[in-house]
């Protein structure tokens, strides 16, 4: 579905009994609680029966999965679901689907450019501009709604 942002990607069956290994690109545990339906690229909608944390990923149960062909078959698939309620979120969080088409501009108030993707990146995700300019989200100080005003040293912009 076009509104709906992507949460994860599963990963290799773990075990025999229909339990697979999901990396989560959102911090909410509402994404894999017990009830979570969770859509795939495919066109299924799974629900999570029961998931747990196991070495930075999930293991997670769906509903109807329940052997390990059957998770099997779900390997590599991304995992999607609406936005959360405004009301879920805090205040001071930057999300990546409000991020992309905003305007980037200095302190100062010159214009960078435009968020075309986030990129994850070990030390920090880095926004991407329409111009091919990589900005770490450590030197964002502000975000508006249409613009995102950045504090970059100076010559980050000069290449």
């Amino acid at each position: 579905m076009p509104d709906e942002l992507e949460v994860g990607r599963i990963g290799r069956a773990h075990g025999v009994r229909g339990e697979v290994a999901v990396t989560f690109s959102s911090n909410r545990p509402e994404r894999y609680a017990a009830g979570a339906v969770l859509r795939t690229e495919d066109g299924r909608e799974l629900v999570v029966a029961s998931s747990r944390p196991h070495q930075g990923r999930q293991l997670v149960y769906f509903e109807g999965i329940g052997d390990r062909t059957a998770a099997e078959s779900l390997l590599g698939l991304r995992l999607t679901a609406p936005p959360l309620a405004a009301d879920a979120l805090d205040d001071d969080e930057l999300w990546i689907h409000e991020l992309i088409g905003a305007r980037v501009a200095t302190v100062a108030g010159e214009e960078i450019g435009r968020v075309v993707a986030v990129e994850a990146n070990p030390a920090h995700d880095q926004l991407v501009l329409d111009s091919g300019t990589l900005v770490p989200m450590v030197f964002v100080t502000a975000h508006d709604g249409d613009t995102v005003v950045v504090d970059a040293p100076d010559g980050l912009f000069d290449l």
